[in-house]
């Protein structure tokens, strides 16, 4: 089976990448690289350019062809998306529909996509299944619910069936150290923990102390990049065997809170890790949790490192390796 990897040089596509490598697959990567890195592909060949571009996929779907599409591309900043909406709308769902249609034009019915829990918004309860509400509250979260829809739409009418998989926080490394997270900026959480741990950050900054938890910092829950890529290849096998359109929330199903990941980390690294505690950012909710079950149930999907430990190693392994530790 050959699959196109669209953003297969970004984080959790290169992970994927990976995989399907050694799961037997012939893999074309689609990427722009202006968030990934071509040195990140382990596996397949890589087209440069943009997933919006017909000319690029009219030559992909002809000369390679391809039988299933996983969909990593898109932007995913929440500040920025509210800053620079039109980047995101067309970036994330113009140039989604352009690949979609261009899927139907060459009879390519499969596809895997990177969805997002910010779709839910400001979530009603603290584990989140499948039917909680969809109500984004930002430009990125309205992209890519946008995406859902459409897709909906499209297999109704076109058959062209899907499974949209919802990341929850992604988290962690390629347990052999040869893949990492490398955005820039960097954003999220753990890496930004690590950063300050090895010197190259002055402090991690805590954004709010008071929400309704056990420590008063608000609670997320970490998949391991690992295990989100099983989850596709899964999703994957599932369409290829005739599997219907689907979706699944990904995540551990248990929370921690920011102080907690900090904590952990220290133990972790053996680092001092310079704290400033800062006011709340809107929007931010006090627990972020998903409920996996039918991920597990339908998919037959089994997270292999739940370990918040296991996952700060990790992520500390390629920290170090990749950029050096600095300062203990």
């Amino acid at each position: 089976m050959n699959v196109l990897v669209v953003g297969g040089a970004g984080y959790i596509g290169s992970h994927m990448v990976k995989l399907l490598h050694e799961s037997g697959y012939g893999i074309t990567v689609l990427d722009d690289l202006s968030c990934g890195y071509a040195d990140a592909i382990t596996g397949g060949t890589l087209v440069e350019g943009s997933y919006g571009d017909p000319n690029i996929l009219e030559e992909i779907f002809r000369l390679k062809q391809i039988d299933s599409v996983i969909h990593f591309g898109g932007n995913i900043q929440v500040s920025e998306s509210t800053e620079d909406p039109a980047k995101y709308y067309k970036n994330n769902f113009a140039n989604t529909q352009v690949l979609v249609d261009s899927m139907l034009l060459h009879d390519v019915k499969q596809m895997v996509f990177s969805s997002t829990a910010a779709i839910f918004g400001n979530p009603k309860s603290d584990s989140i299944d499948e039917q909680h509400q969809k109500a984004p509250i930002n430009p990125y979260g309205n992209t890519k619910y946008m995406v859902e829809v459409m897709l909906e739409d499209y297999a109704e009418a076109y058959g062209l069936n899907s499974i949209c998989l919802r990341y929850f926080n992604a988290a962690g490394a390629d347990p052999n150290g040869m893949l990492g997270e490398r955005h820039e900026p960097e954003t999220h959480l753990i890496p930004l923990i690590l950063q300050a741990a090895a010197g190259r950050r002055e402090h991690i900054g805590v954004f709010g102390t008071d929400y309704d938890t056990p420590d008063g910092s608000c609670v997320r829950d970490y998949i391991h990049v690992n295990d989100l890529a099983q989850a596709h290849l899964l999703a994957l096998k599932h369409l290829q065997a005739g599997g219907s359109s689907a979706h699944y929330n990904l995540g551990n199903g248990k929370g921690f809170s920011v102080l907690q990941v900090i904590e952990m980390a220290k133990k972790v690294t053996k680092c001092k890790i310079p704290v400033i505690n800062y006011a709340r950012r809107l929007g931010d909710p006090d627990v972020l949790v998903a409920n996996s079950s039918l991920a597990k149930t339908e998919l037959g999907w089994k997270p292999e490192f739940q370990s918040l430990e296991k996952i700060i190693e990790h992520a500390w392994n390629w920290e170090k390796k990749h950029w050096g530790k600095l300062d203990s």
